[in-house]
């Protein structure tokens, strides 16, 4: 029986030297975390609570269980924890998570960029010259369909009314049934027809000594100046169409031009070479130029248009001036016929 607490102690003594190389490598463990409880299990196993413990493995228990706990490491100073981008797709391939990330995740707006980037917004937010250069653009298109309206309009029913004169020259017979056959009318080929007529029976006095040269050259006077007139009066308005296409996009040009010089006139005073800072006056000073281009075009067809259109309608003036010369032919011819019966 004596030798059962030798036993024990040098049972107690091994256990001590095997669990202190253990906490040793805890002690100097990266991980701190670990709570004091669990450290000290293992110390607290080989005591055995039936058998009396020796005096000598006493003050190595008591050496391994006065072991101060590890010291907390120092921790660093707190930091604002700044989102981390959402991940795109985890389980695609890295080449094509790059790909759909500017999609996907798009960049934060840049605050230096104007709120509003429509056209509108744009131009309030131009240079008092560009605002002016614009404005002065929009009236000029505004004119140009403004001008197409009126212009259609006119030129379709004065169209119809000389085609509509030139069938009753030709139903006519003489110079007096066209001259009922108009009925009082205003348009030019009716003012033809009563111009011709006056200057007939202005004439037939002096017709039996002067001849019929005379009244024939006289008649021509009138109907050519009756034909300028009219034409002249149906092109009314087609030069500031002329006028818009030829000048409007070099003043958009010069909205544009005045636009640029500001942005770079904004560079050298920011000192930065930034597009956020460059973009808008660029964008505002080609507002200039499209709007510059959306009146130009319009009016250049439009002119286009109405001059053929013209050109027909003076072609209907002079079809009726030459039935109108020869109804007054017509009348020469047969004056003294009319004369015979009453005689």
């Amino acid at each position: 029986m004596t030798n059962l607490p030798r036993l024990s102690a040098s049972v107690a003594i091994t256990l001590a030297c095997l669990l202190a190389p253990v906490a040793q490598a805890q002690e100097t463990a990266p991980d701190a975390a670990t709570p004091p409880a669990q450290a000290e299990a293992p110390a607290q196993q080989p005591a055995a609570p039936a058998m009396p413990a020796p005096a000598v493995p006493a003050p190595a228990a008591t050496a391994i269980e006065a072991d101060p706990a590890p010291a907390p490491a120092a921790t660093a100073p707190a930091t604002p924890a700044q989102p981390a981008p959402e991940p795109v797709a985890e389980f695609l391939p890295q080449s094509m998570q790059d790909a759909l990330a500017p999609i996907l995740t798009p960049p934060a707006r840049d605050p230096n960029l104007p709120h509003d980037l429509s056209p509108m917004g744009m131009f309030w937010a131009a240079d008092i010259v560009v605002k002016a250069v614009m404005i002065g653009l929009a009236f000029a298109s505004v004119i140009t369909w403004t001008v197409l309206v009126v212009k259609a309009l006119e030129l379709w029913g004065a169209s119809a009314r000389a085609q509509n004169g030139i069938r009753r020259i030709q139903r006519a017979d003489s110079l007096a049934a066209a001259v009922a056959a108009s009925n009082g009318r205003r348009d030019a080929v009716s003012r033809m027809i009563r111009q011709a007529a006056e200057e007939y029976r202005r004439s037939q006095p002096a017709l039996e000594i002067a001849g019929d040269g005379g009244v024939k050259e006289r008649v021509d006077s009138q109907l050519d100046r009756i034909e300028a007139i009219a034409g002249r009066r149906m092109g009314r308005g087609t030069g500031v169409l002329a006028t818009i296409g030829s000048t409007a996009p070099f003043v958009g040009l010069f909205g544009t031009v005045w636009g640029i010089m500001n942005s770079f006139i904004g560079i050298s005073e920011s000192q930065t070479t930034n597009l956020a800072v460059v973009a808008p006056g660029i964008a505002e000073a080609l507002l200039a130029t499209a709007i510059g281009l959306v009146a130009a075009i319009p009016a250049v067809v439009i002119y286009n248009v109405f001059a053929r259109g013209i050109t027909g309608y003076r072609l209907r003036l002079a079809n009726a001036a030459a039935g109108v010369r020869q109804l007054v032919s017509r009348d020469l011819d047969f004056r003294g016929l009319a004369a015979k019966p009453g005689e």
